[in-house]
């Protein structure tokens, strides 16, 4: 009989004696011993008849502890026979020739332009001779992601070669960063990362003029820009899945290619070119050769024109010794105003313009770094501006959810975040800004005189 019912026929029997009521405190503790032993009984029995639970999967493992010698060295052992089981899965240079020899064997005319086609069922015959490394690839999965507008049902060869190369380089950087990978929880510390590109560099033959003496500035300038945007929280590690995901890693790898042009080494922030200006800057900076960037040393930043209000904020917020800047917070800096459209950018900018730490911009706000603004303009000559008529123009632009006040997330949604950051923080970036329509016009009369040559 279900132990509910019984309980329920007892409880609503008559008691042996009528006369002799038990209190509502008696009534509940009979209840409560009842329950105890029915609910007791039927554990008991479920457990004896459901071995589920004594098998249950052990689902935590706690990392070794420093003074555990013996367990870290199998952990580190154990992982690298694992990259290297992975590493073996991947398809090798003779792989890869064999696979484009088998595609090409089985194209289907006519081509497009240069591309050679291949239809869905050839795509499978060249699946089933390309070996068990390959099978992954050779889904209706990848075939209905590459297939466009072909008429005939077909895919590039080209697109889909290209798109096994990529899934290959992307398995190969991840076991490649998973080495240095210490704690193995699938993210890379600071140290770890300067680890991996000071051995990458001898592999780079765009940095093969570098000074050894150097290597240590640029390992950190590389990992800087890394840290920078993809550890926005300073949480001091980054996960590898981040790292595989941006763009970063590929503009490194970039100068493996011997004939890069200079154009692309300047705009790359990890050339040899690029990491000796910022670094050439930041010694020209330093005038009293200490190492170290004081206040009045920053303030020659650029075109000088930086006001000292915001100024006094980069050295309240950011990290200093005995009130100077080191590299490595300098980086921080130049990556910030070089990058100003960039979300991470903004959210070092917009720190630094929250003088109140409330999480937005007000009227206060924006008028405290405008004065500085304006008291510069005085020094100029120039006469200066009224702040009611910028206050509503950066309101206009961002167009906040609150009229009176402006997010973090208000200024980048805004995508005029990069305009509105340079107006309260340099006083040639507002002038730029107010003198824009006056500059279109000059440069267009100077493309059109050179036309006219």
């Amino acid at each position: 009989m279900d132990w509910k019912e019984v309980l329920r026929r007892r409880l609503a029997a008559p008691q042996a004696d009528p006369k002799k009521k038990k209190s509502e405190q008696e009534l509940k503790d009979e209840e409560m011993d009842l329950f105890t032993k029915y609910y007791s009984e039927w554990k008991g029995g479920r457990k004896n008849t459901n071995e589920f639970y004594k098998t249950i999967p052990r689902f935590y493992y706690r990392l070794p502890a420093e003074d555990e010698v013996l367990l870290q060295k199998l952990r580190e052992e154990s992982r690298a026979v694992f990259l290297q089981r992975k590493s073996r899965e991947l398809l090798d240079n003779e792989e890869l020739q064999n696979l484009w020899f088998l595609l090409d064997k089985h194209q289907i005319p006519p081509m497009i332009g240069e591309e050679a086609m291949i239809n869905y069922e050839n795509f499978l015959k060249v699946g089933e001779k390309a070996g068990p490394k390959c099978k992954q690839f050779f889904t209706a999965k990848v075939f209905a992601k590459l297939l466009h507008t072909d008429s005939y049902g077909r895919i590039s060869i080209m697109q889909f070669f290209n798109y096994v190369m990529r899934k290959v380089w992307l398995h190969q950087t991840r076991i490649g960063l998973s080495l240095y990978d210490v704690a193995g929880q699938g993210y890379l510390r600071e140290s770890d990362l300067e680890n991996y590109i000071l051995e990458l560099i001898p592999t780079l033959p765009q940095l093969d003029g570098l000074e050894k003496s150097f290597y240590s500035f640029y390992v950190c300038t590389a990992v800087r820009k890394f840290f920078f945007f993809l550890d926005p929280l300073r949480t001091g590690k980054i996960k590898i899945q981040d790292i595989l995901a941006c763009s970063f890693l590929d503009d490194l790898l970039e100068l493996r290619d011997e004939e890069l042009s200079k154009e692309s080494q300047e705009t790359n922030w990890f050339s040899a070119p690029s990491a000796l200006r910022v670094y050439g800057q930041y010694l020209n900076l330093d005038k009293d050769h200490n190492g170290m960037l004081s206040k009045e040393e920053l303030s020659r930043y650029g075109t000088a024109t930086m006001t000292n209000v915001f100024l006094d904020r980069v050295f309240q917020e950011c990290l200093t010794y005995d009130g100077e800047m080191d590299y490595k917070t300098y980086l921080d800096f130049v990556l910030a105003l070089e990058n100003r459209k960039e979300p991470a950018a903004l959210q070092y900018i917009f720190k630094l313009l929250d003088i109140e730490n409330k999480g937005y911009l007000n009227v206060f706000s924006l008028n405290y770094f405008f004065r500085a603004i304006q008291e510069l303009m005085k020094i100029h000559g120039q006469d200066p501006v009224s702040f009611q008529d910028v206050k509503d123009e950066i309101f206009d632009m961002v167009k906040p959810k609150d009229p009176l006040k402006i997010s973090l997330q208000d200024l980048i949604s805004s995508n005029q975040g990069d305009t509105v950051t340079t107006i309260l923080i340099d006083l040639n970036g507002f002038w730029t800004y107010e003198n824009r329509e006056a500059l279109v016009a000059n440069d267009n009369e100077n493309s059109a005189d050179l036309d006219d040559t």
